[in-house]
């Protein structure tokens, strides 16, 4: 990572808006003169996109936790070396929806993986790589999923959606104590505003945190 390179990343539970976050925050950034490259996981890379497929289409019983987890780090490892490395290396800024907060908050604490196996996969497939800042969109569970009705496209809960109202809520915890456990890196937005509203407090929170 060069100097003026900066990783962000958007997390949070389903209906959060993290992917129109994400590309309104890379428009803001491009807008003032800022290489930005935007991405998303599972996925980002060709190959990962491919596993991606497998990991968010079919029923919630399709893979057992850990060879999930296992999945995530195979498309983590393609979309790091081919598409955030190199982005990094070129100055530029990424903005990644989803890394790997989610794969503690999801196969760890929802899904019950331990700790330590997600902890020694990061370790292989990242070497240290965290990002600058990370932005949890904060949205109440049941608002959340209730969003995701009817935007006609499949996010990255399209399986996990039918784990329940549980699974959700046990997640929204998880991303807060990620939040409290790593206040330097960490930021929780409320998400539950309008999409101009959050916006600008991301844009807010980017322009302190990095000097714009």
């Amino acid at each position: 990572m060069t100097e003026s390179a900066r990783f962000i990343t958007l997390e949070g539970g389903e209906g959060a808006g993290k992917s129109t976050q994400a590309k309104r925050l890379a428009s803001a950034l491009a807008a003032r003169g800022i290489a930005c490259e935007q991405t998303r996981e599972p996925g980002g890379s060709p190959g990962a996109e491919e596993i991606r497929k497998l990991i968010v289409h079919g029923e919630p019983d399709k893979w057992d936790a850990e060879t999930e987890t296992l999945l995530l780090f195979a498309a983590r490892s393609d979309h790091v070396a081919r598409r955030i490395r190199p982005a990094l290396a070129q100055g530029k800024w990424v903005i990644c929806d989803r890394f790997v907060d989610s794969t503690y908050a999801y196969q760890g604490c929802a899904r019950s993986v331990p700790v330590p196996f997600i902890a020694q996969l990061e370790a292989l497939v990242l070497h240290g790589l965290m990002p600058n800042l990370t932005l949890i969109l904060d949205i109440d569970p049941q608002r959340g999923l209730a969003r995701t009705t009817g935007r006609g496209s499949p996010g990255y809960d399209e399986r996990f959606e039918r784990f329940g109202l549980g699974f959700h809520t046990e997640l929204r915890r998880a991303f807060l104590e990620i939040a409290q456990k790593n206040p330097q890196r960490c930021v929780v937005v409320d998400a539950e505003r309008s999409e101009s509203e959050v916006a600008e407090s991301i844009w807010q929170t980017v322009a302190q945190r990095f000097g714009l």
